[in-house]
């Protein structure tokens, strides 16, 4: 009795360290998330009562939404295209820079544009992509003979989402970047000694047997959060190619979201947006969550 009354209040002072998270986790991810739910199952536009509707924004969203099945398509290409080569790309970097003497230079060169806005980067960006022959892309291409007029890379709808894709994955290497080189700073130096004498003879096996088995964890962190950032894109697009982009050519799921939350204030037709995405960054979290688990 004792030994289960010690139990109980060990138990107890867990769960009142854990409160704080629990409480905030509620209230801000738990809470909102249900409540979208819920207004996505009626029609409400924020100056009148909600009407109940049922799934009809659902039906709507997958039957009748034209721009929104465009939406899901672009978000899917950029996803499945971004995702993978920023993942790859910035487990490389790090993979590299941490070998070099200059590492916190050269971390910090690579990590400076993820903590920049992205709107003023796609300000820069424009100035490579501007679809005039001042546009320094147009401008070599033009100068060596290449081209006979310039490029439309912003007004083309065939390559506005190359060119999305492009500056995303430039800027969103970062995070993921920092996150696999801490991973890669915490392996414990006597494991790869171990290797050494177990009969690992260069540092490809190295990072197959070693490195990346020990960076689960990482790679599970950067895996998800390439994953939300490639669904959750819109700023870039919309400051690259405007709203609504030509053909909808750049046009994704946020964008969708946004069009008819803030400007058409149709809040449950956007609530079944916001619900849709969420179901697509789930499920991708499962599947990262299986492929990168640590249990045998």
């Amino acid at each position: 009795m004792a030994r289960m009354k010690a139990r109980t209040r060990q138990d107890i002072t867990g769960y009142l360290f854990m409160s704080p998270f629990l409480i905030f986790f509620g209230l801000f991810v738990i809470l909102p998330v249900l409540i979208a739910f819920g207004i996505s199952l009626t029609n409400y536009n924020m100056m009148e009562s909600p009407d109940f509707l049922g799934l009809t924004n659902f039906k709507q969203l997958i039957l009748d939404d034209k721009e929104f099945l465009i939406a899901i398509r672009n978000t899917l290409v950029f996803a499945f295209v971004s995702g993978p080569i920023g993942f790859f790309g910035s487990f490389i970097m790090a993979w590299l820079i941490n070998n070099l003497k200059a590492r916190n230079f050269f971390s910090l060169a690579f990590y400076a544009p993820s903590i920049t806005s992205s709107v003023a980067l796609s300000v820069v960006w424009l100035y490579f992509f501007s679809s005039d022959r001042y546009g320094l892309i147009n401008q070599v291409l033009l100068g060596i003979g290449l081209l006979d007029k310039p490029i439309q890379w912003t007004m083309d709808s065939e390559k506005i989402l190359p060119v999305v894709i492009i500056i995303s994955i430039w800027m969103s290497m970062g995070a993921g970047f920092l996150t696999f080189l801490a991973g890669l700073q915490n392996i414990p130096t006597d494991i790869y000694e171990a290797g050494m004498i177990d009969g690992i003879k260069n540092k490809t096996q190295e990072l197959f047997y070693i490195t990346l088995p020990q960076m689960k964890p990482q790679l599970l962190f950067g895996a998800i959060t390439a994953a939300v950032g490639a669904f959750g894109v819109f700023d870039i697009a919309v400051a690259v190619a405007g709203m609504p982009s030509p053909n909808y050519a750049a046009h994704t799921i946020v964008a969708h979201l946004y069009d008819y939350a803030f400007i058409r204030f149709e809040m449950g037709y956007a609530s079944a947006v916001a619900v849709v995405l969420f179901a697509f960054t789930y499920v991708l979290g499962q599947i990262f969550m299986k492929a990168f688990s640590t249990k045998d």
